[in-house]
Parts: structure tokens; C-alpha cells; sequence
């Protein structure tokens, strides 16, 4: 057969270790497909930067219209990130009749109704196991393992950078700042982390997942999204105490015949295995209604798992697994998608922790406005404190100490009323700690 020509357009850390594995390993993907996959183009913002992979000057360009349109070209790996000008690129690609490889969900996310529909008219593929959780297959196992189920409940960590971090400040004792530097110098982050510390990044790959899944088309600003970005070293310490780990979940579940979509940090029971997972890794768990729960974990940061995910996807293009995939995958397809539930409506735990004033009447006054929102107290934590001194040797000024609230379950929308009324109170410390917990 002819060789599968590759335009690979980005050669950042993704894009240098694809070109890696297509010069280092050409006869394992001759082997696997039957066919040679070749590098005929590569695209980069300056031709001019020392790299770590020597690439035949021929092979390099500043322009990555001239890859995506290159007769010499059959297939293009776009890895540049980001909306413009990603989204021109795969258009022209497609109507230049490549298939396409991308590791951008948020372009998927995005504008994925677009170029999915462009990909089919053009009578080509759009493949993105990259996408999601690095080298995690799990594009593949919801597109095509688990098609005998009606997935039911998805919960997952799907950003390595933040894991780390997390993993970083409660096994080493790190502050914040330090774990995010470690993260970068390890390239787990990038110089500017906020995409993936403020939760965004997981739940742009959580939309994914959900499309995969349940059929609905969701993007961030349509479910809860939070961060890890205003987590302290105590939090990861009162949930250990407690018996549980703070991780950054992403969950899609059908409750009721609707979907209920976060992703937040969250208190995870000791011995579940999301709380078991550290380091720069991701895991998947995925419910069918026929096969239960199944699990998926490996690395979900770092050049070269993702790398692999994007090869994985020329491997299936040369061999013509993916267009055959492709034709068969009802993404952004016109039957009906489960609505989703109201935030207002999610119903779990709730974690509180406050700075509160170390006075007489405080806990009556916090009960009282979360019982008048009909939220009960399942466990408090208020560890012993020194007598409180004479008011002069303070200058007068009150003194607060930490004070932890575990809720039984509740509403959303009764917990933010709740919040609206401690906000009132002067006997609390601003801003205070809410997370959700998984039981």
C-alpha cells in the first residue's frame, strides 16, 4: 500500500514526541497497519528555535495553510491548541480532503458540531483520543467497547496537572505555588496553568465524554465548574482526618432521567480508587446498565502519553479504522440528548470549612442559618484551642479559629441560600471553603 503522509501542524512538547515515535518507530507502525506512516510536513510558529528532534529542512514551514492544504499531505495532526487558528486550519484540511487528527478539545468543544459536519460532507475523519486523558483510550472504549451499555455514570480525574499538584502539597506538605512550579519545570503545566488549575481543562474534556456518552452536547458554562486554585494544605489535611482525599472530579451521571454534570474538587472516600490515584495520572470510571463499573487509569499528563494517543490515531487512519469509526459515531447526531438537571437540583455532601470567631453563641448563630435551609449537620470539627487571652494583650481585636462542617445531603440551591446568609453573619471570616463529597 502507499504510505500515509503525515502534516503535523505544532511541534511544542505533544508535537515532538509524535515526530519521535514516526522517525524512531516507523517499522512498528509499518508493522501495525501494513503500510508506512511518513512525516512529509511540519508546521511551526519559528522555523528559527533550537529543538530537540532534527527534522529535515525541507519538512519545515511557518505556514500551517500550506500543510493543511499540501497535495503531499493525506492526513493532518493539528496540535497547535486553542480556537484560532485552529478551527480554519482543520476546515481547510478537511476541504482539502485530509483526515484529521487533534488533541484540542477545546476546539471541540467549541465549534466539534462544525467541523463534524464538515468532516462528513468532505467524506472524511475526525479523530481526538487525545483529546482526553493523555494516553487513556478512552475515546475508543466509550465509541466502541462499551456500546452494548447505556452509560449511566461517569466519574473521573481528567487533568493530570492538577493531580500532581494536589498530590504535591498533601504528600510533601508544598505550598500551592511551589507544587505549580514543580508541575511546569516537569512540563506537566503550562506557563500560564490557569486552564488547567481553574477546572476548565476537565470539564472541556468532561463535554467530551458527556457527547460520547449520553448524546448531549454541554460546554463549561452550562454545569458547575470549580477549581483547585483556592484549595489550602489544611482542606487536603481535615479530609485526610476525616478518611477522605480532595481530588478534582468530573462527573456526568443520569439522575432521574437527567443528566447532573460537575466538575469541582471533591472529598473522595479513602478507599475508592479516584482517591487513589496521584501524581500526574488520570482515571476513568464508567457505568454501563448491562456491565457495571469499569475503570481506566494511566497518564494523563506529560508530551509523550498524549503523543501516543495521536499515533494511536494515525495507526487507525492508516489502517481505515477510523473512517469506518467515524461514519458510525453519532456525535452531534439529531436524536434526542438527556436534558440536564438544574443546578439548583444536585442533591449530595457538602464539606465547610470557615474561619469563624472565637466567641461564645458563633456555632448557634452558623446552625441557625444552615437549619433554617434545611441542612443538617452530620459531623463538626473544631479542634481544641488555647483559653482565650484577655481582650487588651489582642488590642481588642477578636481572635478566629478553623471550624469544618460536614453536611448530609442536600440541595444546591438550598447550600447557596445557606451561603447568602452566613455571608451575613460577622462572625465569619470571608471567603470560606465549600466542597462536595463523594460517597
Amino acid at each position: 500500500m502507499d504510505a500515509l503522509r503525515v502534516g503535523l501542524i505544532g511541534l511544542g512538547t505533544v508535537g515532538t514526541g509524535v515526530a519521535r515515535i514516526l522517525i524512531e518507530q516507523s517499522a512498528r507502525m509499518k508493522l501495525r497497519t501494513g503500510r508506512e506512516i511518513r512525516l512529509t510536513k511540519v508546521a511551526v510558529r519559528d522555523t528559527f528555535k533550537p529543538r530537540s528532534i532534527d527534522l529535515p529542512t525541507s519538512l519545515v514551514t511557518s505556514d500551517p495553510m500550506a500543510v493543511a492544504t499540501s497535495p503531499d499531505v493525506d492526513v493532518v495532526v493539528e496540535l497547535i491548541g486553542g480556537l484560532k487558528p485552529a478551527r480554519d486550519i482543520v476546515l481547510a484540511a478537511l476541504k482539502a480532503g485530509k483526515d484529521v487528527i487533534t488533541a484540542n478539545k477545546a476546539l471541540l468543544c467549541q465549534h466539534g458540531d462544525e467541523l463534524f459536519a464538515a468532516a462528513r460532507e468532505a467524506k472524511r475523519c475526525i479523530a481526538f483520543e487525545a483529546a482526553v486523558a493523555g494516553g487513556v483510550p478512552i475515546i475508543h472504549t466509550l465509541s466502541q467497547s462499551m456500546t452494548a451499555n447505556q452509560i449511566t455514570s461517569i466519574q473521573a480525574i481528567l487533568n493530570g496537572t492538577s493531580n500532581f499538584i494536589l498530590t504535591e502539597m498533601f504528600q510533601k506538605q508544598a505550598a500551592y505555588a511551589d507544587a505549580v512550579a514543580l508541575a511546569q519545570q516537569l512540563g506537566f503545566a503550562e506557563a500560564d496553568p490557569s486552564m488547567d488549575v481553574k477546572g476548565t481543562d476537565a470539564a472541556q474534556k468532561l463535554g467530551l465524554l458527556t457527547l460520547l456518552a449520553f448524546g448531549t452536547r454541554v460546554t463549561p458554562d452550562q454545569f458547575l465548574v470549580q477549581g483547585i486554585d483556592t484549595i489550602e494544605l489544611a482542606d487536603l489535611e481535615y479530609a485526610d482526618e476525616l478518611g477522605y482525599a480532595v481530588k478534582l472530579v468530573a462527573t456526568a451521571k443520569l439522575v432521574a432521567g437527567k443528566l447532573e454534570l460537575h466538575t469541582q474538587p471533591t472529598l473522595v472516600r479513602a478507599d475508592r480508587p479516584i482517591a487513589q490515584t496521584d501524581g500526574p495520572f488520570n482515571i476513568i470510571g464508567l457505568t454501563g446498565d448491562i456491565v457495571g463499573t469499569t475503570w481506566y487509569s494511566g497518564q494523563g499528563a506529560g508530551g509523550m502519553p498524549t503523543a501516543s494517543a495521536v499515533v494511536s490515531d494515525l495507526i487507525d487512519v492508516a489502517a481505515g479504522r477510523a473512517r469506518n469509526n467515524f461514519e458510525r459515531l453519532d456525535l452531534w447526531g439529531s436524536h434526542p440528548p438527556f436534558p440536564l438537571q438544574p443546578v439548583e437540583e444536585v442533591n449530595r455532601r457538602y464539606y465547610l470549612r470557615m474561619e469563624v470567631e472565637d466567641r461564645a453563641h458563633v456555632m448557634a448563630e452558623i446552625t441557625d442559618a444552615l437549619g433554617r435551609n434545611e441542612i443538617s449537620l452530620a459531623s463538626i470539627i473544631q479542634h481544641e484551642t488555647p483559653e482565650p487571652e484577655e481582650v487588651a494583650t489582642s488590642g481588642g481585636r477578636p481572635r478566629f479559629v478553623p471550624l469544618v462542617i460536614m453536611t448530609h445531603k442536600t440541595l444546591e440551591g438550598r447550600l447557596r441560600k445557606a451561603g447568602e446568609a452566613l455571608a451575613k453573619l460577622g462572625c465569619i471570616r470571608t471567603p470560606w471553603v465549600c466542597m462536595p463529597i463523594s460517597d
